[in-house]
């Protein structure tokens, strides 16, 4: 097996070699590239959650050609190379880890966390907003996962998970009376703070909701498919089935 600095050398010359040689890859940009940088980044994922070592290496190079094409369009403006990126990024996880790279002692991961956090807000100079430093791209559920973990690392949470869980019931009741009232706004508002709830709920349990809901995704499109199936058995399709009729097609897919 070569080692990584080849492995990594043959990959930077032949993203080298394709801005030179390949008319597509000449006209490709930072903006052109966002959209395959996300897409790779949800096939990582999708691989992580299949478990197969394969797949999963496959997606990772993947991603790790969009990084080393990102760093090329750089360093084509003078900005910087791939080997800066590493030289940056390694400097940054040693100035992280003083209680492995220095005389600092940590107990457990949890202190270990805290202390991340706390140095990330003063290299970053959050000032007055400590979650100004979250990526505002993040999708809404990461963001309300990010947003709500570092709050709680600075000690805002909340004592029980029963009271998260009295919260869920509130928000649920307050948006049953924004609906009765007919107001689209407060309900927004409402679905809002419930969604927000079940995700504090989640990261009290140890639960990220993201991996949660992309589970309940995958089986909520299993077990439809299963329902179309069925519906196709009898020579209809499925939006031609009552809905009582479904319902049993439902409970069967799930059965299965």
């Amino acid at each position: 097996m070569p080692a990584v600095s080849e492995a990594l050398d043959r990959l930077a010359a032949l993203v080298a070699r394709l801005r030179l040689e390949c008319p597509w890859d000449r006209e490709q940009t930072f903006d052109t590239l966002k959209t395959y940088l996300l897409e790779e980044t949800y096939e990582v994922l999708q691989a992580l959650d299949g478990g197969s070592p394969e797949a999963l290496k496959d997606e990772l190079g993947d991603l790790l050609f969009q990084i080393f094409f990102l760093s090329r369009l750089a360093a084509e403006k003078g900005w910087f190379d791939a080997d800066a990126v590493a030289v940056a990024i390694a400097e940054k996880m040693t100035a992280r880890h003083p209680h492995v790279f220095g005389e600092t002692k940590a107990k457990d991961a949890e202190e270990v966390k805290t202390a991340w956090e706390r140095r990330k807000r003063r290299q970053r100079g959050a000032g007055d907003d400590p979650l100004g430093s979250l990526p505002a791209a993040l999708p809404a559920l990461s963001a309300a996962y990010r947003q709500t973990l570092r709050a709680a690392d600075l000690g805002f949470d909340w004592e029980r998970d029963a009271d998260v869980v009295a919260k869920i019931e509130e928000e649920i009741e307050e948006w049953k009376s924004a609906a009765a009232a007919g107001e689209p706004a407060a309900e927004t508002h409402e679905i809002g703070d419930l969604l927000l709830s079940i995700v504090n709920l989640a990261r009290r349990r140890s639960i990220d909701p993201e991996t949660a809901l992309r589970g309940a995704n995958a089986r909520f499109r299993g077990r439809f498919a299963g329902v179309a199936r069925r519906a196709r058995e009898t020579g209809r399709d499925v939006s031609e089935v009552p809905m009582k009729e479904l319902d049993e097609y439902w409970e069967a897919a799930k059965k299965d």
